[in-house]
C-alpha cells in the first residue's frame, strides 16, 4: 500500500470570498481512507473488509483527541452507502457522499454520546432500528463519545448490539475504552487510533499550508507538529491561529510568540547554566524569558522535553528516538546527557515534573519555577554517589568505636556529610584507630577507596563480660540499644555463653532485647567484638534474699505498661475484651492479708 501522506491530496482549496468561513480542520477533513494520516492500519483493515464483503455489524474506534476517529467513521459510512458501492474508495461526488461528508445525511445518523447518554434515548434508537433507510443500503448509526453513556443505557443496548437488523451498522468512537462495560466491548471489532507522528503532522500542514497560499518556514510547522503531541485536530487549529496571526508567511519567531514559548538559543542556555550548576544565570535567563512573553509553564515543559532528550541519549539511545530537540541542536542535547549523568538527570526531570503538578494550583508561577531552578542548581554529582556507598560498604561503615561508645565519623561519611561533589582524596588521610581493650584495629587507606578491620580473636571471660557488652552496645543504634544499656549485669553462663541481666523492672526493655531480628544484631555485634561467635541470653534478675513473697515483690516493681500487656495475654481476661469489646486499663494488686489483724 502506497504511503498515504505522500500521496495524499488536499481535498479543499482556499476560502472564497464570500461564502461563510469554514476552520481548516473542517475543510481539509479526509475524505477517503488514503487520507488518513497515520493510521495506515486501520484503512487498510476496513478497506479489505468492504472488498471481501466481511463488514461487521459494530465498530468500536479508540485512541486519543484528534487523530482521525470521527472522520474514519465517515468514510466508512460513505464507502458502504456510495452509490457506486459498496467500495473501498467513496467517490465523494454524490449526493449520499457529499451530505455524509457533511453531517445531514438522514440515514447516517451522528449521536452526541455525552448528551444523549440517558436509557431513554437509547430505547428511542431501539424503537428506530426497525425502520428501513430512506434512500441509502444501510442506516448507520456513529455514537460519539460512547463511553459517556449510562451503565442503564448500555444495558438497554446489549440485545439490539448483538443481533441488529441487517441494514443497520453501528460505529462507536470513544476516548476512553476502560469505561465502556466488556459486554459492548465484545460486541465490536476494536481498532485502536495510534497517535500521529510529528514528520506526518509536519507533512500534512506543509500541504494544508501550500494551499492557502502561505509560505511557512519548515522549522516553523516542526514546532507546531511537536507541540500537537500525536494529534492531527490540535496540529490544524494551531495552524489557524498562526494563519490569523501572521502576515503572509509564518516564521519561527511567529510560532514561539503566539505559543508563549521560547526558542531554541533561549532553552539551550536555560539548560547549559542549569547544568553548571549557576543559579544566578540561570534566573537572570528565565527573567529575560519572562520579559520577551513566554509562559513559564510553557518554558518549564520545554525544558521537561529538553532533558528528556539528554536521558534518552545518557542511556545510549540513537537521536532518532528524540522528541523534542529540533535536528540542528540535536548534539548539543546529547552532550549535555554524557556530561550530567543519567542520576542527576533523572533528578532534575522529577523536580520539573513536580513544579509543573504545582503550578496548576499556584498563583505565583515564577517562584516556583525559580525554586525549581534552584534546586536543580544545588544538585550534587549523584552519578558519583555509588562510588561512595561501595567505599562505605567495603569496611568503613564497621569501624569500631572508641571504648567510650561514641564512633567518630570516617574521612568517607565525612565527605558525603560535608556536600562534596566528587570524593577528596585529602579527606582520607592515612588513619589508624586502636582500641586497646579490645584489641581491635582499623586502618584507612590514604586514598580511601577501601578500609580494612583487622580484629584480633578476644577471649569471653567473666572479668571482661561486661567490657564486651558495653563495646557490644556502642555498635548498635536505635530503641532496642537504648533499651538494652538499662542492663544490671553481664555474667558468663558457659563457654561463648554471656547472660545480660536486668532489674525486675526493666521486663519491657527485656521483652524488646529479645526479639528475633534484635537477638541477632546483638549477636552479630558481639561476633564483631570478639571475632567469633556468642550466644547471648536476658534474664530478669531475681531478688537473692527471695522467699515467699518475691513474685509479689516482682509484680509490683513491674511497670503499669508492662502490667497491662501481660494481663491481657491472660485467656480469661482475653475472652472477656472479645465478649464485651472492653480493654484492661487497670491492674489492682490482691489485698495485703496481714493488713487489719491484731
Amino acid at each position: 500500500m502506497a504511503d498515504p501522506v505522500a500521496n495524499a491530496e488536499v481535498a479543499s482549496t482556499p476560502q472564497d470570498r464570500g461564502q461563510p468561513y469554514v476552520v481548516v480542520a473542517r475543510r481539509y477533513r479526509p475524505q477517503t481512507f488514503a487520507e488518513l494520516v497515520g493510521q495506515e492500519h486501520v484503512a487498510q483493515a476496513l478497506s479489505n473488509a468492504i472488498a471481501t464483503q466481511r463488514v461487521g455489524h459494530a465498530y468500536l474506534f479508540t485512541g486519543a483527541r484528534g487523530v482521525g476517529k470521527t472522520s474514519a467513521a465517515r468514510i466508512l459510512a460513505k464507502a458502504l452507502n456510495c452509490e457506486q458501492g459498496p467500495a473501498p474508495v467513496p467517490c465523494n461526488r454524490c449526493d449520499i457522499c457529499l451530505s455524509v461528508s457533511t453531517g445531514d445525511d438522514v440515514d447516517v445518523l451522528e449521536i452526541d454520546g455525552a448528551s444523549n447518554r440517558g436509557i431513554d434515548e437509547i430505547r428511542q434508537l431501539r424503537q428506530n432500528v426497525n425502520v428501513r433507510p430512506s434512500r441509502a443500503r444501510f442506516k448507520i448509526y456513529i455514537i460519539d463519545e460512547v463511553h459517556m453513556l449510562t451503565p442503564p443505557a448500555f444495558n438497554a443496548l446489549l440485545k439490539t448490539l448483538e443481533e441488529p437488523p441487517e441494514h443497520v451498522k453501528f460505529i462507536f468512537c470513544t476516548t476512553e475504552p476502560t469505561k465502556i462495560p466488556v459486554t459492548i466491548l465484545s460486541r465490536c471489532q476494536r481498532f485502536d487510533f495510534a497517535g500521529i507522528q510529528t514528520s506526518s503532522i509536519a507533512l500534512r500542514l506543509r500541504q494544508i499550508v501550500a494551499a492557502e497560499g502561505v509560505e511557512a518556514a519548515d522549522d516553523a510547522l516542526e514546532v507546531l507538529a511537536r507541540r500537537a503531541a500525536g494529534s492531527m485536530r490540535d496540529s490544524q487549529s494551531l495552524l489557524e491561529q498562526l494563519l490569523a496571526f501572521s502576515s503572509g508567511r509564518i516564521t519561527l519567531d511567529d510560532v514561539h510568540g503566539m505559543l508563549g514559548t521560547a526558542g531554541d538559543q533561549r532553552l539551550a542556555a536555560l539548560a547549559g547554566h542549569l547544568v553548571d550548576r549557576n543559579a544566578a544565570a540561570t534566573l537572570a535567563e528565565l527573567d529575560a524569558a519572562l520579559r520577551e512573553g513566554v509562559d513559564v509553564s510553557q518554558l518549564l515543559e520545554q525544558l521537561f522535553g529538553y532533558f528528556r532528550d539528554s536521558m534518552i541519549a545518557a542511556v545510549g539511545c540513537p537521536a532518532d528516538l528524540f522528541l523534542f530537540a529540533a535536528a540542528a541542536g540535536r548534539q548539543v542535547v546529547a552532550d549535555v546527557g554524557k556530561r550530567v549523568g543519567l542520576a542527576t538527570l533523572l533528578a532534575i526531570m522529577q523536580i520539573i515534573d513536580q513544579a509543573l503538578a504545582r503550578l496548576r494550583y499556584s498563583t505565583q508561577g515564577r517562584i516556583v519555577a525559580e525554586l525549581a531552578l534552584v534546586r536543580i542548581c544545588h544538585l550534587e554529582e549523584l552519578d558519583d554517589l555509588p562510588g561512595l556507598i561501595a567505599q562505605l560498604q567495603s569496611g568503613v561503615a564497621g569501624t569500631s568505636a572508641p571504648a567510650g561508645g561514641v564512633s567518630r565519623p570516617s574521612a568517607a561519611s565525612a565527605a558525603v556529610s560535608t556536600g562534596k561533589k566528587k570524593y577528596d582524596p585529602d579527606l582520607a588521610a592515612q588513619q589508624t584507630e586502636v582500641d586497646t581493650s579490645l584489641g581491635a584495629t582499623v586502618v584507612l587507606s590514604s586514598r580511601g577507596a577501601s578500609a580494612t578491620a583487622t580484629p584480633t580473636r578476644v577471649a569471653l571471660t567473666a572479668e571482661n563480660a561486661t567490657e564486651i557488652w558495653t563495646a557490644a552496645l556502642s555498635r548498635l543504634s536505635g530503641l532496642t540499644a537504648e533499651q538494652a544499656k538499662f542492663f544490671e549485669r553481664a555474667a558468663l553462663a558457659g563457654p561463648n555463653h554471656l547472660v545480660i541481666s536486668f532489674k525486675p523492672g526493666y521486663a519491657l526493655a527485656k521483652s524488646l532485647c529479645e526479639r528475633p531480628d534484635q537477638l541477632s544484631r546483638c549477636q552479630q555485634a558481639l561476633a564483631e567484638v570478639t571475632g567469633h561467635p556468642v550466644r547471648v541470653e536476658f534474664r530478669i534478675h531475681q531478688d537473692e534474699s527471695g522467699g515467699g513473697d518475691s513474685a509479689v515483690a516482682v509484680a509490683r516493681t513491674t511497670s503499669p505498661h508492662q502490667r497491662l500487656l501481660e494481663i491481657g495475654k491472660h485467656p480469661l481476661v482475653h475472652r472477656a475484651s472479645e465478649l464485651f469489646g472492653a480493654q484492661p486499663i487497670r491492674v489492682d494488686d490482691p489485698p495485703d492479708p496481714t493488713v487489719g489483724r491484731q
